[in-house]
């Protein structure tokens, strides 16, 4: 018995090693702590921006790495985290409004390593730190945009009957109100609408010498529809964050109308930010034919069933009140250059109900000029009275005005962009889908870099502490065999780090632990195999034929406490969330890794070392 590997295993477990060591190799270079900055509107930062920043930042004698333009963006690098801090603070005075700052941690892996696709693994919020976001779903205006949609389809409904009403919109206090000049319209239309729409909580009586119909939304419709909303924002923001590419967001519900989100590990926190609370859609309205929208502007008054909006360039335009489509009936939206003009577009696709009115709303309108209006909603922060306050501000514009030259379906296209930049952004929202009502962010907190570095530090820490036990105790229990043993747990670790780097999973504090639990267990294989061979020899095999019927002979159990242990790990990661799934992938990763090196990397140095000669005893 020679205990010899053929060559090629000895060279793939060469290439193995030389892989791990490759891959593993970006995760000691670090990341610097950052600061980030953009523009608030798109497009590349001032050229004399990165001269301002770095003249400021010596004038107050903060020390600082670089300050590098990456693409659109400057970024400064520092080196340490209270550097950052007082950096971020003085840069955000002097820039202003008109420039987003954010904190960022900027990766110092080598360019040519990054080109062999090194990248370091990805760390949870505990560990790297990253953004925190507690948004607050604003409940009345998903009422109320409910109660709209009533108005629109109760309006559409009575001209079909040919019911005669006087008015109609939302009541003073809740709900739509429609008045009637006589009882018996007004019974007629209750009637048809109670039809139409049993939900509905109708009352009937008399204001001013109007016959008044009000309809309610029941308790329960409410609580439905702000279910609803609270669900779709949640889905919408999943959707932009699969389009940020963060790695393992949480995105969850917190009471009834708060959505938690965190991105850790996340490159562009401003941009993030942008995209998250950004509530932009669009909204296809009919121009206002035979009025004159600057004499409106001027009077402050528009004539009716019409409402003033302005184009990019400031010019007004009278749209019509009832809106064609929304950005809700988008299901697919991509950007591109726009064939004829070589300007940036959008190419929409609808979804059957809104291909269908978008088809009926152009065919009854060929020849009329038809707008698509851009709608933002963001969260601003205002000094009021020495108090920050925030004020939700609502951007609309009229980006494009078009004549309806054909009858549009499913698919069109939007022109009428700033940029290509707009364009993708824009296309970016509509695909991820429209916020059902709009959301502040009431807490906004980004985890500092010190914060995870201390958890990093503790979870080192107790890696080291636990790997050189296991270390101590393995060289002293089975001397040279312990060795061999605690140069397989070494390449264990690398492997893991590599793997984990490599599937760029996201490791958090309780995957460290998972770690730690792995360090123990990699040695309960070599545990086993070492212990056959000293059985082995004690029943008086030779030293070879006893290293061959350790590992032979212990393979079978080790194989069993593996994968039983394997399948309690595949079972957390397919129930848990969030912490439990860190814990669960880096035990299931550490389980085969050390099965690979307790078996295969010890056998074969185990071999280099006795096999092919004639070994008396076994340092064992």
């Amino acid at each position: 018995m020679i205990n010899q590997y053929p060559l090629w295993k000895y060279l793939l477990l060469a290439l193995i090693v030389l892989t791990a060591a490759t891959y593993a190799l970006p995760n000691l270079y670090g990341e610097d702590p950052a600061v980030q900055i953009s523009l608030v509107e798109r497009g590349s930062v001032p050229a004399d921006t990165r001269e301002r920043v770095v003249t400021l930042l010596q004038q107050k004698e903060i020390p600082f790495k670089s300050v590098e333009v990456e693409g659109e963006q400057l970024l400064v690098r520092f080196n340490t985290t209270e550097e950052q801090l007082m950096g971020m603070e003085w840069i955000r005075q002097a820039l202003g409004d008109s420039f987003i700052t954010a904190l960022n941690l900027a990766q110092t892996t080598p360019e040519w390593l990054r080109g062999m696709g090194g990248e370091p693994m990805y760390l949870g919020l505990d560990l790297r730190g990253g953004v925190h976001f507690l948004m607050e779903v604003d409940m009345d205006a998903a009422i109320t945009k409910a109660e709209e949609r009533y108005v629109s389809d109760l309006r559409v409904v009575l001209r079909k009957e040919k019911i005669r009403y006087k008015k109609i919109g939302r009541g003073e206090e809740k709900g739509v109100a429609l008045e009637f000049d006589g009882e018996k319209s007004r019974t007629v239309a209750a009637e048809r609408i109670k039809q139409e729409y049993p939900r509905l909580l109708i009352s009937e009586f008399e204001r001013k010498g109007m016959q008044v119909l009000q309809l309610d939304i029941s308790e329960k419709e409410i609580d439905e529809t702000r279910k609803f909303a609270l669900q779709q924002n949640i889905t919408t923001l999943r959707n932009r964050v699969n389009e940020l590419g963060v790695a393992e967001p949480v995105i969850q519900q917190q009471g009834k109308s708060r959505i938690v989100v965190q991105l850790p590990g996340v490159q562009d926190t401003a941009r993030a930010k942008e995209i998250l609370g950004a509530t932009a859609t669009l909204e296809f309205r009919l121009v206002a034919e035979g009025h004159d929208p600057y004499e409106a502007l001027s009077q402050g008054r528009t004539p009716g069933g019409s409402l003033l909006y302005k184009e990019r360039d400031g010019s007004p335009v009278l749209l019509k009140r009832r809106v064609m489509l929304t950005g809700e009936s988008v299901i697919d939206a991509s950007s591109g250059i726009e064939q004829q003009s070589g300007s940036a577009a959008v190419f929409i696709t609808l979804d059957g109900k809104g291909a269908r009115r978008m088809s009926n709303g152009t065919r009854d309108n060929i020849g009329k000029r038809m707008a698509v209006v851009f709608i933002e909603t963001k969260i601003e922060t205002e000094q009021r009275g020495g108090e920050a306050v925030r004020v939700r501000k609502t951007h609309q514009e009229v980006i494009n005005v078009a004549v309806i030259r054909d009858q549009l379906g499913k698919r069109f296209q939007v022109t009428g962009l700033d940029s290509t930049e707009e364009a993708r952004d824009l296309a970016l929202l509509l695909r991820a889908g429209a916020l059902a009502v709009p959301m502040e962010i009431v807490e906004e907190r980004t985890v500092g870099p010190s914060l995870g570095q201390d958890n990093i530090d503790k979870g080192f820490l107790s890696v080291v502490i636990g790997f050189m036990l296991v270390l101590i105790f393995m060289v002293l229990y089975y001397k040279t065999f312990g060795l061999v043993a605690n140069v397989a747990l070494s390449l264990n670790l690398v492997l893991i780090v590599a793997l984990l780097s490599l599937i760029q999973a996201t490791l958090t504090l309780p995957g460290i632990a998972g770690i730690v639990l792995t360090v123990g267990m990699a040695v309960d294989a070599n545990v086993l195999i070492f212990e056959r061979i000293r059985e082995e020899l004690r029943s008086g095999n030779s030293p070879q034929a006893s290293i061959h019927a350790g590992y032979d002979k212990a393979f079978s159990t080790i194989m069993d406490a593996n994968v039983t242990t394997l399948i309690a790990a595949v079972v957390l990661f397919a129930f848990g969330t969030g912490p439990i799934k860190g814990f669960a992938v880096t035990l299931s990763l550490g389980i085969m890794t050390s099965m690979f090196t307790a078996i295969m990397g010890t056998r074969a140095i185990i071999n280099l070392i006795y096999g092919g000669r004639s070994v008396k005893a076994l340092s064992i």
